[in-house]
């Protein structure tokens, strides 16, 4: 199926105006969330949103359009960033609404927090793992309130029953099948029908999808196989200048000096920008703009933070880490339970800075004028980047424009404004549009980081070797605190503790507390997965640890704390059966498991790896068992777990951001890791049918893989890997 092409022209190709939207509506449908478990309230016609225009103060969480044509667009509360949202949100609202997938548009939504509120997060934001949980009932109680409308309308021109008229593949049939009519063809008598409550409109019973649950194909594969796909990088608008940027190399550094002269003398270059932490050559192409980059010869005043250094921020936090922190989870009196223990484990835990390194690399096309401020761009978080840009430019938020691309890439990247804002300082000084792009250097060496953290845990055993005490302390920077300062509570993260506070084993005696230890002169923020990227390595870690200590299989050991969680002991299971746990191994192979609840969903991973004499760690195949409740696309799913797997894999085996005089030492693909194609192993995806309701996929293969792997290690070899990514050398033969 071919789907709409998100074109990047100006704002009269891109937008809906007010009067157009109004006007060429047909029927349109809102639907409102204020929060978690609201119920969605609807609106069944353009008129009654003429006091608002798409971006209005109606509120509702998202729009559907059906027009005389028939065509039904949905605006799209989250973007696309390769999970495969197009599709899974477009098939709730067409299982509802009784039309094909391939009769659905999507158009991006613009920014605004009442309209397109995420109910997970609490606001307009991709993220979180968060799309389908966030929009499971609001877009299918969506489809069945059209379709209710159109049938309506339906039995109200044939002068019959609505109870006897059918709806199918956006057609309305009366009960003997002789009569039809299209969707198109009763939007406008539909549009003026008052509309049932939500509460009111019966959902689809699950035994009756004939969607939901199938393999439906990509919609937004045929133009991104064919390149009609156009993302932020792509935009082309007349007379648009590109400019190549450099930022200072160290966080709080200036510009010391620089040959603007030499710069400007190179072919095509238009203009020479200086604001201070950063310098921009724009030019006709991206060509010169580079030359004329290098020809400036900068050289930077590196600020305060110049001598900072790697160990510094790992000294810095190993001692923050000896103090008390936030108290996440006090359950019993884990302090004397693991004085009386019969035996006791510690063990310190370290992980380390990450960058996204997306195939996009930060980019953003602005054009400025007096009264308006046009943006494109991808982004996870369209209605933080307008208010910022507001702020910034002085503009009220309506007259700042963000059009919304496709993303090459995103895993936590784009939720951050920080190259619009920069794009934007750079564009004050350009009369016309201005594209910024940043260099693969410059996305690395300046992009905000997973945090480093530094955990400390300790457990006691009894006789029998069961933990009758857990504490776990996390020391690390705090995304929320910066980025969600509401949610941020008595110095209290609860990003960083996700999957450590709440671990899945029945523990009697636990205490987990979070310091927040902010790292001079490096920015942090969010990461595919963020908190349980790390907490799942570390718990999973240490439980293997007391199953070895109490000289007990892993996965016995295991199931023995898991009878209290039959999700948890289900996945588990699972995806041990279809890895053959037990069954015999060569020489320096091993299996490794682990199991996580976290964004919603249980997973399960066993990875099978081996380990050469001289240290190379070979993954073989990775088993995965997931419970995501009731799923909505199987082919998507997959994709996801083998995608998120590889993504925490290249992190466990290569990734690590380090500092020396304040600057990152990584700089490309050459000294930051990707992943190689004879390294990646064989990912299995086993799922788990029930009617739970949905959790969240993107982001869970990506946490739980590494301690899955680093616990084969262990079998394999008899070393522990407490540290990430993997240190080869510490694991070379010693025969």
């Amino acid at each position: 199926m071919d789907m709409p092409i998100l074109k990047d022209r100006a704002e009269d190709e891109m937008a809906i105006s007010r009067r157009a939207f109004v006007r060429g509506a047909g029927l349109m449908l809102g639907f409102a969330l204020s929060g978690a478990g609201a119920e969605p309230v609807f609106a069944a016609s353009a008129s009654q949103l003429v006091e608002s225009e798409v971006t209005g103060t109606f509120a509702p969480n998202g729009f559907i359009r059906i027009n005389p044509t028939g065509a039904v667009t949905l605006i799209m509360p989250m973007v696309e960033m390769g999970q495969g949202v197009y599709t899974s949100l477009s098939m709730l609202l067409a299982e509802e609404l009784e039309v094909r997938l391939d009769q659905i548009q999507v158009q991006h939504a613009p920014p605004n927090h009442a309209l397109y509120v995420n109910s997970i997060i609490g606001i307009q934001n991709t993220g979180g793992s968060a799309s389908i949980r966030a929009f499971w009932i609001p877009l299918r109680q969506a489809g069945a309130v059209g379709r209710n409308l159109l049938l309506a309308a339906a039995a109200k021109r044939w002068n019959v029953d609505p109870a006897t008229c059918r709806a199918s593949n956006g057609v309305v049939s009366d009960a003997s099948g002789s009569k039809l009519l299209s969707y198109g063809e009763l939007a406008e008598a539909a549009a003026k029908l008052p509309v049932p409550p939500a509460a009111n409109v019966k959902l689809k019973d699950p035994k009756d999808f004939t969607l939901i649950g199938t393999r439906a194909k990509r919609v937004d594969s045929p133009i991104k196989v064919d390149g009609r796909a156009l993302y932020g990088i792509d935009t082309r608008l007349p007379g648009l200048k590109v400019a190549a940027v450099a930022i200072s190399p160290v966080l709080g550094g200036k510009v010391k000096a620089v040959n603007e002269k030499a710069a400007l003398a190179v072919k095509n270059v238009r203009q020479f920008v200086n604001i201070g932490e950063a310098v921009a050559v724009v030019a006709d192409h991206m060509g010169a703009a580079k030359k004329g980059l290098e020809a400036a010869a900068i050289r930077w005043d590196d600020g305060p933070n110049s001598k900072i250094s790697s160990a510094d921020i790992v000294l810095q936090l190993e001692e923050e880490s000896k103090k008390p922190g936030a108290v996440a989870r006090h359950v019993g009196d884990a302090r004397k339970a693991l004085a009386d223990a019969a035996q006791r484990v510690d063990a310190v835990y370290q992980v380390p800075f990450l960058a996204h390194a997306t195939m996009e690399p930060m980019n953003c096309t602005v054009h400025l004028r007096k009264d308006r401020c046009d943006i494109w761009v991808g982004t996870q978080a369209p209605t933080i980047t307008q208010s910022q840009v507001a702020e910034l430019t002085g503009l009220p938020k309506d007259a700042v424009k963000v059009h919304n691309h496709l993303i090459g890439g995103g895993f936590g990247r784009r939720l951050e404004a920080d190259g619009t804002i920069l794009a934007v300082k750079i564009a004050k000084h350009v009369d016309g549009p201005v594209k910024v792009i940043w260099s693969r250097e410059e996305d690395i060496q300046h992009d905000m980081y997973r945090p480093y953290y530094f955990d400390r845990l300790s457990a006691g055993l009894d006789t029998t070797g069961q933990p009758v005490a857990w504490t776990h302390r996390i020391a690390g920077s705090s995304v929320m605190a910066r980025y969600y300062p509401p949610y941020f509570k008595d110095g209290l993260d609860p990003d960083a503790v996700e999957a450590a506070a709440e671990p899945p084993y029945a523990l009697p005696n636990i205490h987990v507390d979070f310091v927040r230890v902010e790292p001079p002169g490096v920015r942090t923020s969010w990461w595919r997965g963020v908190g349980p990227t790390h907490n799942v390595f570390v718990v999973e870690s240490f439980i293997d640890e007391l199953a070895h200590a109490a000289k007990q299989d892993p996965l016995a050991y295991r199931k023995r704390l898991l009878g209290h969680n039959p999700r948890a002991l289900a996945v588990l299971s699972l995806a041990a059966e279809k890895a053959g746990w037990g069954s015999p191994l060569p020489t320096r192979h091993g299996r490794g498991i682990s199991v996580q609840f976290a964004y919603g969903s249980y997973t399960s991973q066993v990875a099978e790896v081996s380990v050469g004499v001289d240290g190379s760690v070979k993954v073989r195949r990775i088993v995965c068992a997931i419970d995501c409740g009731t799923y909505v696309n199987p082919d998507t799913i997959e994709a996801q777990i083998q995608g998120g797997t590889l993504f925490g894999l290249t992190a466990a085996l290569h990734g690590s951001i380090t500092f020396k005089d304040g600057r990152v030492e990584q700089s490309n693909f050459d000294s930051y890791l990707p992943m190689r194609i004879d390294e990646v192993p064989v990912v299995e995806t086993h799922l788990i049918k029930n009617a739970e309701a949905p959790g969240g996929i993107g982001e869970a293969p990506t946490a739980i893989v590494s301690a899955a792997v680093t616990n084969a290690i262990f079998a394999a070899t008899g070393k522990r890997a407490r540290s990430l990514p993997i240190d080869t050398d510490s694991l070379k033969s010693s025969s």
